[in-house]
């Protein structure tokens, strides 16, 4: 059967269309779809939802979109960038934070699920001018080369202590392998550690 050249062609250019919609509107995680009609597509606006907990010992109120991420709320909402973004599939330990005292991926966390929560990031261990001591110590013994892991290392590092996981060297090392230094500066970053838990400070 014949068919206009014309009218297959219109016809094509419909669906190419309404495929690129239905993709832009998949890959943009931010709206979602109510109807389709006359090829037109209406988004509606994810709902926020309150949050509230202590960042670094100053209080935070704000709303956000309920998918957000602990670590995409620190660094792209609040400006804390010192937290780094890895794997962001919980494996390297870059985006490593402190909530309650504890060491936690911020990666694979939402952020509602740590309502009223105290939490610490790198940008909360120093004291003004006053180096935390683990963040002195990774100093002292060259316990980074590149730097992209340094503050996730740190935050662990001093939980690490903290714990009283820093009995040995062995026991630092399986205390601190859910951290990966593609540089390689392990061996500085257990020194550091030693360094800081033969020191008796309080951290």
């Amino acid at each position: 059967m014949y068919m206009n050249p014309c009218l297959f062609s219109d016809a094509r250019r419909g669906f190419l269309k309404k495929s690129a919609s239905v993709a832009a509107l998949y890959f943009t995680p931010s709206v979602l779809v109510k109807t389709f009609a006359a090829d037109a597509i209406v988004p509606l606006p994810i709902a926020k939802e309150k949050l509230k907990f202590m960042l670094n010992g100053k209080p935070v109120s704000l709303e956000i979109d309920a998918r957000t991420t602990m670590l995409n709320l620190l660094r792209e909402q609040i400006g804390y960038t010192g937290t780094k973004k890895g794997c962001e599939m919980g494996q390297c330990g870059a985006c490593t934070i402190h909530v309650n005292g504890k060491r936690l991926k911020s990666c694979t966390q939402l952020a509602l699920n740590h309502q009223n929560n105290q939490i610490t990031t790198i940008e909360g261990l120093a004291k003004g001018d006053q180096l935390h001591p683990m963040q002195a110590a990774f100093l002292k013994n060259d316990a980074f080369q590149c730097g992209y892991c340094t503050s996730g290392q740190i935050m662990s590092a001093v939980t690490c202590v903290r714990e009283g996981k820093a009995t040995s060297r062995a026991s630092i090392q399986g205390y601190m392998d859910t951290n990966i230094c593609r540089c390689g500066a392990y061996q500085n970053i257990v020194d550091a550690i030693v360094e800081v838990a033969k020191s008796g400070a309080k951290i």
